[in-house]
């Protein structure tokens, strides 16, 4: 990325600290992680800052209420901000489905983009569905459903249709950015 696409200098370059979020299902981890190999940035899961204790909870069937989330949200962002803070950038897979989240996110690191991944009802089930190794059941997508707040119109950011082959995503992903990056 040229300079001034981010936050700090590495080597004379600017690594942007992209945001994808969405409920469960749309693909975040792996167009997040796509799109830091695209970019040459750091990639993570906002997945791995859960406390055991809440994926435990998860696992149940038990959606995290916002005082659980918010330990977990704040370790995010320390992680996010930590990157801004190198210059280094980042691709980081969260569900930040609140406008609340994605503040905290912010705080954390103010040159952060969301992007915010979207899809159907019946393929976010049946991809829950296929998954194999993760915790979070097919269950709560319907209390993520009802939680989710889209990006507003203030938040930097862009939504994207979770529907194509990820590659694709990624791909339109990278293309959005250098506009949101610029405020265009």
């Amino acid at each position: 990325m040229a300079d001034g696409t981010g936050a700090g200098p590495v080597g004379g370059r600017h690594g942007p600290c992209v945001v994808v979020i969405g409920v469960s299902g749309t693909g975040k981890t792996t167009v997040a992680r796509l799109l830091a190999e695209r970019l040459a940035v750091p990639f993570a899961d906002a997945d791995d800052f859960h406390r055991p204790a809440d994926i435990a909870r998860m696992a149940a069937g038990v959606p995290l209420d916002d005082a659980a989330r918010r330990p977990w949200l704040e370790a995010v962002g320390r992680w996010l901000g930590e990157r801004e803070a190198r210059g280094s950038g980042c691709a980081l897979a969260c569900s930040a489905l609140k406008r609340r989240y994605r503040d905290i996110l912010r705080a954390a690191c103010p040159g952060a983009v969301f992007l915010h991944l979207t899809a159907g009802h019946d393929l976010l089930a049946e991809r829950i569905g296929r998954r194999s190794g993760h915790f979070m059941p097919r269950s709560l997508l319907e209390s993520q459903l009802a939680v989710l707040e889209p990006l507003e119109p203030d938040e930097r950011g862009a939504t994207l249709d979770a529907g194509p082959p990820p590659e694709v995503v990624a791909d339109a992903a990278a293309d959005l950015l250098p506009d949101l990056l610029s405020g265009r």
